[in-house]
């Protein structure tokens, strides 16, 4: 496994993290004892981040608490991610963050959850938030207090990370990025570069579509990816994607192949971040794991775009991934 700094927080983390959604039932019933031991099959393979979020799991709340039982005895030795701000959206009942006394009380209960008495990543889950002001109060309490040891955001929107970061103080930002989809390419991931804000990639597989295991006739009926399906516009974004893996099954075979091309595609950005990939089994988890043993080169990458992506897309990330390697090379 590959270790790197998480941007200016001086964690040390592997290259491939755990996301922990899938082990709370959102994705299908999944049992305890192998939710546990997917998570205890992850530190053994050498990873060492675990991101979750309050909101996770059927019951709300059963991703923190599964993974707080799996990380007794070995909580000091991994870096914990939560996020707060999106408890009891399923349920329609959303507990209102309008004073720092309810962040605190998001926050403590998280921590209770996780079993520890602090976390490592602290991340605001309203990705599309116009006044971040009681979330960056609340952080800050809670990080003079010693609760946690670094906060962000996760958003896929640059304005949005912006006014998050008005005072230069969120170190992590947690967003969507894979070989489906490259748009923080173009101005998200250099304003991070530029801020020195760690990036954590959430979706590196798209939800399971860069295994390669499904075809345009699969029909998804968990609550997360039947969203898929909601209107027009999410049906042809589907038949899109499908189109793209189509092309790239004729470069790699479908399953550990091609899942260890997307998470090494998604790692080898010269931000250097961090894939967070989720897992159902140990079997998985050790998959996903073994992606992180190496780097993808500019020219690997470059094969991989041309694989999934007509030729016009091509010549932009050509220019793109040349952009990107000459800024590495400056700094």
């Amino acid at each position: 496994m590959l270790y790197r700094q998480l941007g200016t927080t001086g964690f040390n983390v592997s290259a491939i993290g755990m996301g922990t959604w899938n082990i709370g039932n959102q994705w299908g019933k999944i049992d305890e004892a192998i939710a546990l031991a997917t998570v205890r099959r992850a530190f053994e393979e050498g990873i060492n981040l675990f991101d979750t979020a309050e909101s996770y799991g059927i019951p709300t709340g059963l991703s923190e608490e599964r993974l707080g039982k799996a990380l007794v005895g070995i909580r000091d030795r991994v870096h914990l991610v939560t996020k707060i701000g999106r408890w009891g959206r399923r349920t329609g009942q959303m507990v209102p963050m309008t004073t720092t006394d309810m962040i605190r009380l998001c926050v403590h209960a998280s921590l209770y959850r996780l079993r520890t008495d602090y976390l490592d990543v602290l991340l605001c889950h309203e990705g599309k938030i116009e006044d971040p002001s009681v979330y960056l109060e609340g952080f800050e309490l809670l990080q003079s207090q010693g609760y946690i040891r670094a906060y962000g955001i996760s958003t896929d929107k640059l304005k949005v990370l912006k006014r998050f970061n008005v005072n230069n103080t969120c170190r992590v930002v947690e967003t969507d990025y894979s070989l489906l989809n490259r748009k923080a390419e173009a101005d998200f991931l250099p304003y991070c570069q530029e801020h020195g804000i760690a990036v954590l990639v959430r979706g590196p597989l798209k939800k399971g579509l860069l295994s390669g295991k499904y075809s345009s006739d699969t029909v998804f009926t968990d609550t997360v990816r039947s969203e898929w399906y909601a209107d027009e516009a999410s049906n042809s974004r589907l038949e899109a994607d499908f189109a793209k893996v189509d092309r790239l099954k004729t470069y790699l075979h479908p399953g550990e192949e091609m899942v260890t091309a997307a998470l090494r595609f998604a790692i080898s950005h010269p931000i250097q971040p961090v894939a967070i990939p989720g897992a159902k089994s140990p079997e998985q988890v050790a998959i996903n794991a073994k992606a992180g043993d190496r780097l993808l080169t500019t020219v690997e990458r470059l094969k991989l775009m041309e694989a999934i992506e007509p030729p016009v897309v091509l010549q932009d990330a050509l220019q793109d991934a040349l952009q990107g390697l000459a800024q590495t090379i400056s700094t």
